[in-house]
């Protein structure tokens, strides 16, 4: 009895342990390889030849050419022939709560529990398209704070996130519900007027888990009552949330179509404006001087115009898009003409998740080179974001990797069909 208790125990002990390791990523267990045709050096802009990477406990030790590096027995290489490597690309502005496809005015009475399971299915989706990292400017409930944890938990797949939480708000301003009737005493979880309730506000959003903050300094297009150029915070307020979010080492974005709204931002010391739709020459040197980060969502305009009235976009809403949209892709133009720091910030929700990847062309038809175009959803929303090792492919950065076939610097639209992806070092397409 003695004899086989013993041998119980180690077929036990065996068993365990050969289970332990199949839980355990690969790279945690040997090297992963990559090899492929070409890979853009995205700070040059040139290509390398024939790369091999080698890849660790989900980052890049050694990138070679192929044929100097040995692959040692039990490691696993994959080989993308035809391909060209591009570090995971980066979007600014992104609401994973919601579709463009549903009714407009409906959607606004799904539960918290629907806008999360809406998060989880499009948190997928953006990541197969090659975004490996977003930042979630607004969410209702916290409900993508929630999806960002259950992806770090890996429980689920998607990008890495930045969520704001509830976008601070004036009263009735946009990012506050206007279309419920009065007796419903309606009011959207980011409201606070004045400073000190604007602190408050980012200190509830820091508190329940947002890693990101977002207020809403002028009128905007997808809210009932308010004017897309009208400054609604005071300065004194966008400052206060500004020093909330630097105390507690976060960035905070604005969203900020007009003029004098963007301008109060800056100075107030955010850290990048969002959609920028009436810049004039001095918001522009504004920005440059303050080393402020500009994300302009040029290319929703023409799903939101073919699409929207069908999917119950009310008229007011539509005709303040068709007011914003040539003057911010005018806006997008002179900033980048002018040396701005420009980020990919596409406010996917307002057309298709998935979809990111066709913003590219229009930014190079407005103005951007190929190249310039990526940098803004690698190099530049890396640094926005204050990650040292993420938006480049060499040693020490993090494994997020995408592949297309053939070269984007010679066709940008490469990147709307992205055909491998990788995150941390973990396959999730391809």
């Amino acid at each position: 009895m003695r004899h086989t208790s013993s041998l119980s125990r180690l077929s036990y002990l065996s068993v365990s342990l050969t289970l332990s390791a199949a839980m355990l990523p690969f790279s945690a267990l040997a090297a992963t390889f990559i090899s492929a045709d070409a890979l853009l050096d995205v700070r040059s802009g040139k290509l390398i030849d024939s790369p091999l990477l080698k890849i660790e406990e989900g980052r890049i030790v050694e990138l070679a050419t192929q044929g100097k590096l040995d692959i040692p027995a039990g490691s696993e290489l994959i080989e993308l022939k035809g391909k060209t490597l591009l570090p995971g690309l980066m979007d600014m502005h992104v609401h994973l709560g919601s579709d463009a496809e549903d009714n407009f005015l409906e959607s606004m009475n799904y539960s918290i529990p629907r806008q999360t399971v809406k998060a989880v299915k499009n948190a997928k989706k953006t990541l197969e398209a090659g975004f490996t990292t977003v930042r979630d400017l607004g969410d209702a409930g916290y409900s993508v704070i929630a999806v960002r944890d259950g992806i770090n938990a890996g429980e689920i797949p998607g990008p890495r996130i930045w969520s704001a939480g509830h976008a601070l708000s004036i009263t009735g301003g946009h990012c506050d519900d206007n279309f419920s009737a009065p007796e419903m005493h309606s009011v959207a979880g980011g409201v606070a007027d004045g400073p000190w309730a604007v602190r408050a506000k980012a200190r509830e959003n820091i508190k329940y888990g947002a890693n990101t903050l977002k207020i809403c300094a002028t009128g905007g297009v997808f809210s009932k009552g308010t004017k897309v150029g009208v400054q609604q915070y005071t300065e004194d307020e966008l400052r206060a949330a500004a020093e909330e979010a630097h105390q507690r080492g976060l960035i905070i974005a604005a969203h900020a179509h007009g003029t004098n709204g963007i301008k109060a931002a800056i100075r107030a010391g955010i850290d990048s404006v969002e959609h920028c739709s009436f810049l004039d020459d001095e918001a522009i040197k504004l920005a440059i001087k303050n080393g402020t980060y500009l994300s302009c969502d040029i290319y929703n305009t023409e799903y939101t115009l073919a699409f929207g009235a069908a999917n119950g976009v009310p008229e007011e809403n539509i005709n303040k898009e068709k007011q914003v949209s040539q003057a911010q892709r005018d806006s997008f133009r002179k900033a980048t003409k002018a040396g701005a720091k420009m980020v990919f910030g596409s406010d996917a929700a307002i057309y298709p998740h998935g979809d990111n990847g066709k913003q590219f062309a229009t930014m190079v038809q407005f103005g951007m080179t190929p190249l310039q175009a990526i940098q803004a959803a690698t190099l530049t929303s890396a640094a926005l974001l204050k990650q040292q090792d993420l938006g480049e492919l060499k040693p020490g950065f993090l494994a997020d990797i995408i592949a297309v076939d053939g070269n984007p610097l010679d066709n940008i639209r490469l990147l709307e069909n992205v055909s491998f992806v990788m995150k941390d070092g973990k396959v999730f397409k391809g």
